[in-house]
């Protein structure tokens, strides 16, 4: 275990800024999950509850920061 938190990106497949952000993400050698919320309703609605409500993408949170 690396002692880094966990991270998670919230994305939908045609995003020019979830292009940017998982590419900054990997140019910084960070290891993340990626949702892609356009393919699952249930996780759009759990991407919705942990931001607040936002609704745009992406969401990125490292362990439970937002």
């Amino acid at each position: 275990m690396s002692g880094q938190p966990p991270v998670r990106m919230y994305s939908t497949a045609f995003c020019p800024y979830c292009d940017r952000a998982r590419a900054l993400l990997t140019r910084k050698g960070a290891t993340f999950t990626e949702i892609k919320v356009d393919e699952d309703a249930t996780q759009r609605d759990e991407m919705l509850r942990l931001s607040g409500g936002r609704r745009t993408v992406p969401q990125i949170f490292i362990g439970d920061r937002h």
